[in-house]
């Protein structure tokens, strides 16, 4: 055998196999690991994986009637719902806004994209802004310049840790692929985009900042690993920085179970550890002998040293204080960080989502997870005693999370004399260390029923078993504190429960309220991402550029903000970065899209009102048609809406073909398209539009040239493509076929 393998030359292919086969010639099986194991296979995403794709805010609200709204080029004013018009002569719907004194503002929905939803910093009522005064042009460009002007430094930051070299680490090998193989779930497309993503970032010279946000339980952790993997693979050590000491034995189990079978030395150094294993591992450690470390902030001590640090893993970056921070932004300008999350804090959100973070979210959620059910009310014996026996009949576990060390006795006794039968045992932080994990083990094993602890099992507890969670005083906890406990609970394929419990409505702050709302609205799985979205909206955008963009925010809006911050943020990279960021300069120049082309067909085109009923359903329906930009995008919400409202009419199927023409436009820059009387008529953009000149039009002249594609007319100034088609379907393959002339390369 040794001899027939010297004999041919073996070139190693990393794929996917759908199934195996059997080579008779060969007399050899083979047998992919899905069949051996019985997992379900799915094939690996081909898609190209761009900041197009990525979520923005504007893509994460849904507008209702009476909602404020702030439009670009109008200011702030009240969305009223949609009305049909007649255009034209085709009849289309339009949004109608509402302005300061009565004035009315009817737009097509054409130009969804000009208008988002208000969001101002606390919650309260704008004030809005009269038709044609001028004033709102005036704000816009005063806020434009006092966000550059302190956006700059930012930039600055960024630019620097963008010019500073990091280590390449080498695509992945064998090791590598196998690794990911023995993974025992199928990966979620959101998770294995989020690992393709940090792999990639990996292997260039850029020190990596990538922020990995995901719902608990939807396999951010596995991502860490095989990143951590990859650094070890290279010779690098690797730091895992949690915030809790249960968090990072509970990360020390996960990591060394799943890397038990390849020579990596996985260690934990915590309060749990005697002195003498701390010391040891201190200097295992600083002679590079532990490739990976996983620690609380103790891992930040000037005692510990890393040889050679790869990769630093932050998990739960809010729960760390200021001076961690502070040493964290030190390593991170040459040494590659993944910041794992639930819920970020607005900042870090905000951070990310203006492009100076690295930002996948995993929102799909794993099979047969079902959303925890969540209900405030004020204390109640007769419920707690229900819910409680409910867990208890079903062999399940309770958590019951307090605020406050001291009240811990006196709830206790509560529980005890609503169910004397339940053992109950208490956890919190300023146990000793010994008595604290023997609690933690016998809950683990089943011998208690009921935990009753402080927040202290906030992150990292991973027990199945427990699906009932009881939070007191739930009004005194943060937003992403209550997300993380309700964490706590729903991690299989159990119904679970979460009871937030607060005092008399009327003594707690308005604040405080709409977090707890925003956790009862929002229990669908994947929803961390909109509870950051409203924790941004509820306190504000934090320190990001300086407390002036407070009232920035207040006064149009935090989605507008956003807006003009990227606009001020890429202005920057264009004038003052434009060195380093020439590829992001001369991309932006060939890709400008004119978003407001116009699509004129001779047919009816809207989705009636008879057919989807709710204002808000339509409108949102409105909005993702006219953001689509692939055809592949435009069938998914088709098939959504005929499997959710039946067979589409035929002025909804006009409407689609409406949509279609404009995915077609916007790739070419088109100004607007007309469909009438069997010719196809190009409108092109004005003639200072270098770009599309430059780039598009020498196209045009060759396709006009074969005599396939009509002729060029130039009318009132305006240059046009007369396009002879016979029917609809003619006019979307002659556009398909312009893209060979048309497209650059």
């Amino acid at each position: 055998l040794q001899a027939n393998v010297n004999e041919h030359e073996f070139i190693p292919m990393y794929d996917g196999l759908s199934g195996g086969f059997v080579d008779h010639d060969a007399k050899l099986a083979l047998v992919t690991e899905h069949q051996l194991f019985d997992k379900y296979y799915r094939p690996r995403s081909r898609q190209q994986y761009s900041s197009s794709t990525t979520l923005t805010l504007r893509e994460l609200k849904n507008l209702k009637p009476g909602d404020f709204v702030t439009h670009i080029d109008h200011g702030i004013g009240r969305f009223t719902g949609l009305e049909k018009m007649e255009m034209n002569g085709v009849k289309q719907e339009v949004v109608r806004l509402v302005y300061r004194d009565n004035d009315l503002l009817y737009f097509s929905v054409n130009s969804l994209h000009k208008i988002s939803k208000y969001s101002g910093k606390d919650g309260t009522a704008p004030s809005m802004h009269k038709l044609g005064s001028g004033a709102w042009e005036k704000q816009k460009r005063t806020t434009k310049k006092k966000v550059k002007d302190i956006a700059l430094e930012l930039i600055a930051l960024y630019a620097k840790r963008k010019k500073e070299k990091g280590f390449a680490f080498a695509p992945d090998n064998y090791l590598q692929i196998e690794l990911e193989a023995s993974f025992f779930y199928e990966d979620t497309p959101d998770q294995a985009k989020a690992t393709e993503d940090v792999k990639r970032y990996m292997e260039s010279t850029i020190p990596m900042d990538r922020l990995v946000c995901g719902d608990v339980g939807f396999g951010k952790t596995e991502v860490a690993i095989r990143a951590a993997f990859k650094a070890v693979q290279a010779g690098k050590q690797v730091a895992v920085l949690v915030p809790t000491t249960i968090l990072a034995h509970q990360h020390f189990h996960t990591f060394s179970d799943r890397l038990r079978h390849y020579p990596v030395k996985v260690e934990v150094i915590s309060r749990f550890r005697q002195q003498s294993d701390q010391k040891s591992i201190l200097e295992d450690n600083n002679s590079a002998k532990i490739d990976i470390l996983i620690g609380t902030h103790r891992i930040l001590s000037k005692d510990i040293q890393f040889k050679d640090l790869g990769l630093l893993i932050i998990d739960e970056e809010q729960r760390f204080g200021v001076g961690a921070k502070e040493k964290l932004r030190n390593l991170r300008v040459t040494v590659d960080t993944l910041t794992l999350t639930a819920t970020p804090i607005p900042r870090t959100l905000n951070f990310s989502l203006m492009g100076a973070r690295d930002l996948s979210v995993i929102e799909t959620p794993p099979r047969n997870r079902l959303p925890v059910i969540t209900v405030i009310h004020e204390w109640d014996d007769t419920l707690l005693h229900e819910s409680i026996s409910r867990e208890i009949e079903r062999e399940g576990q309770i958590y019951v999370v307090n605020d406050n060390i001291k009240d811990l006795d006196t709830i206790h006794q509560k529980i005890l004399s609503i169910f004397p039968s339940i053992r109950c045992a208490k956890a919190h932080g300023q146990m000793e260390s010994d008595q604290l994990e023997k609690v933690m083990e016998a809950f683990l094993e089943r011998k208690i029923d009921c935990l009753l602890s402080t927040k202290i099992i906030e992150s990292g507890l991973d027990i199945p078993n427990a699906n009932t969670i009881i939070i007191n005083h739930a009004d005194n906890f943060g937003l992403s504190e209550l997300y993380q406990l309700r964490g706590r609970v729903g991690r299989s394929n159990t119904q679970a429960y979460c009871h937030l419990i607060i005092p008399p409505i009327q003594t707690i702050t308005p604040q405080a309220v709409r977090r707890l709302q925003a956790l009862e609205e929002f229990t669908e799985l994947g929803s961390g991402f909109h509870l950051a979205m409203r924790d941004l909206e509820i306190r504000g955008a934090g320190n990001l550029l300086g407390a002036e963009q407070s009232g920035f925010i207040a006064d149009m809006g935090l989605e507008l903000y956003q807006i003009i911050l990227e606009e001020a943020v890429s202005e920057l990279k264009e004038e003052e970065f434009s060195d380093l960021f020439k590829d992001y300069v001369s991309d932006k120049k060939v890709k400008k899209t004119n978003m407001d082309i116009a699509i004129d067909i001779e047919s009816d085109a809207l989705i009636p009102a008879g057919y989807i009923s709710h204002d808000g359903e339509r409108f949102e329906y409105y909005r993702r048609l006219y953001n689509v930009r692939s055809e592949s995008e435009l069938l998914n919400i088709i098939s959504e809406i005929i499997d959710r409202y039946g067979p589409l009419p035929e002025v909804a199927e006009n409407l689609m073909f409406a949509i279609r023409l404009r995915v077609i436009a916007l790739s070419f820059g088109f100004n607007r398209l007309v469909f009438k009387n069997n010719v196809l008529a190009i409108e092109f953009p004005p003639d200072n539009n270098s770009a599309f000149y430059h780039t598009i039009f020498p196209g045009v002249l060759d396709a006009v040239a074969t005599g396939e594609y009509g002729s060029l007319i130039n009318k009132d100034n305006k240059v046009f493509l007369h396009i002879p088609c016979d029917s609809r379907d003619t006019s979307l393959h002659i556009l398909s076929t312009l893209q060979r002339f048309m497209i650059p390369g």
